[in-house]
């Protein structure tokens, strides 16, 4: 009985609320609709704002472009030292070297034949275990004008030989760039090429023969860089002349020149190339043609021609082709003084030299590359004239034609680092015999070092 009145009574209690509730209904309708309407004006309110703000940084900008533009403000002054330890923090580099070298003949006779020694040849180097050449470099910008750079070999003799030491400028106007100190000449290809950066162990015979290795300048170097799309670079040298094939003269002036011409451009999307030619002359003064000084020495003059060509293919980074050519020719003509007696007998010397080299170096995986060079030299026939028509006529001379087969394999764990074997068929000597050099050679970098030439 009791919950019969409970459901009564609720009965009762909800039927006028859900009476109200449906009479409420259009008047929600109505008051949803008026807040569209406002959405709806306040959205259009937005849009004409943003078009507004628009237009009027289009107008602005157009009115900018239509100012001249302001004159670039100079360059800062350089520091006039101070500043705490942070102002002078030059760039340094190390670079360790040594081989292993097995050879059948014996290294200490090794010679190019038909060809004055320069006293740098590399040649295959002592037997068993050697330490290479370490190299150092510390390398700076000075200020906003110039830049320098020091790159000292300790040779494993411990000897410590500077091989650069240069200023070069960094401001000069039109592509043009101007280096002074020492430098390796910018001759040829690979003359400006440090030693660890070879892709063989050692020079070309042709670098050995007429250069001693690399022709260094102490001088002055100006380059020039057209602003062509295709790569154009001219240059040239002078200085004291004091390295082989010239020597230094007890004069204020400078001795010798030398000009050279590079171009380059890409082939297609994954192939460049770079080709030049370069001429050098410079004056010798009593040139010790052999290891004893009182057997002979050259005066006189000493001109070279060098060609070279590199075409590069990379269509990966896995896989990198390079092959690269030069072509030396050097021309001598002066007089020799042999004194084998003690009394000394000028006579005229003229002869014309050359060699060449062709090598290709590829890498057929992503730490792994493949080398294979061929050198070879001409002595040519040298013809020595007596000054004294009573002397004895030292008769014909015979061309001798040095060369070297040599085969490489490195590996390069990373990009400081290379342990590289190569295994040369060597005819330097040209007497009829070849030595089998087998070397294996050990590279490791320290600390910063700059991009290599291409």
């Amino acid at each position: 009985m009791k919950k019969i009145r409970l459901l009564a009574f609720i009965a009762l209690a909800s039927g006028p609320c859900l009476a109200a509730g449906a009479d409420d209904v259009p008047a929600l309708r109505a008051e949803l609709q008026a807040m569209k309407s406002e959405y709806e004006a306040r959205v259009e309110k937005l849009e004409a704002r943003i078009q507004q703000l628009e237009s009027a940084s289009v107008a602005a900008a157009d009115a900018a472009a239509a100012l001249p533009a302001p004159e670039a403000a100079p360059p800062p002054p350089a520091s006039a030292g101070g500043g705490g330890v942070s102002a002078f923090n030059p760039s340094i580099s190390v670079v360790l070297g040594g081989s292993y070298t097995n050879s059948k003949r014996d290294p200490g006779d090794w010679n190019i034949a038909g060809f004055t020694p320069a006293g740098d040849e590399i040649g295959p180097g002592d037997r068993s275990f050697n330490l290479g050449e370490s190299e150092i470099t510390i390398a700076s910008n000075v200020d906003p004008y110039f830049s320098a750079q020091l790159t000292a070999a300790i040779t494993g003799e411990n000897e410590i030989e500077v091989e650069e030491a240069f200023v070069r400028t960094s401001a000069l106007p039109d592509g043009f760039t101007a280096k002074l100190g020492r430098f390796f000449s910018g001759l040829g290809y690979l003359n400006e090429v440090h030693a660890h950066a070879w892709d063989f162990v050692d020079q070309p015979l042709a670098y050995q023969a007429l250069f001693g290795g690399q022709f260094q300048q102490n001088g002055v170097q100006v380059k020039w860089i057209a602003p062509t799309d295709l790569f154009l670079e001219f240059g040239a040298e002078t200085g004291n002349g004091d390295s082989f094939p010239g020597t230094r003269r007890d004069r204020n002036g400078f001795n010798g020149a030398t000009l050279f011409a590079h171009a380059g451009g890409d082939v297609g999307d994954y192939a460049s190339w770079r080709a030049g030619a370069s001429w050098q002359e410079t004056h010798a003064e009593e040139r010790n043609a052999f290891v004893d000084p009182l057997l002979d020495g050259f005066t006189g003059d000493s001109r070279t021609w060098v060609a070279d060509a590199v075409f590069k293919w990379a269509p990966s980074p896995r896989r990198q082709l390079k092959v690269q050519a030069e072509y030396l020719r050097r021309i001598e003509n002066g007089a020799f003084t042999f004194d084998p007696a003690g009394i000394a007998l000028p006579v005229g010397y003229d002869n014309t030299q050359e060699g060449w080299y062709v090598q290709s170096v590829y890498q057929f995986a992503a730490r792994w590359r493949a080398g294979v060079r061929y050198d070879r030299l001409d002595s040519g026939i040298p013809e020595y004239r007596p000054l004294d028509v009573s002397a004895v006529d030292f008769g014909p001379f015979q061309s001798l034609h040095p060369e070297r087969v040599s085969v490489m394999l490195d590996w390069n764990p990373s990009e400081f680092t290379r342990i590289r074997a190569q295994y040369d068929l060597d005819d330097a000597r040209d007497d009829g015999e070849r030595d089998r050099v087998f070397r294996l050679q050990y590279l490791f970098g320290i600390g910063a070092h700059g991009a290599h030439k291409y």
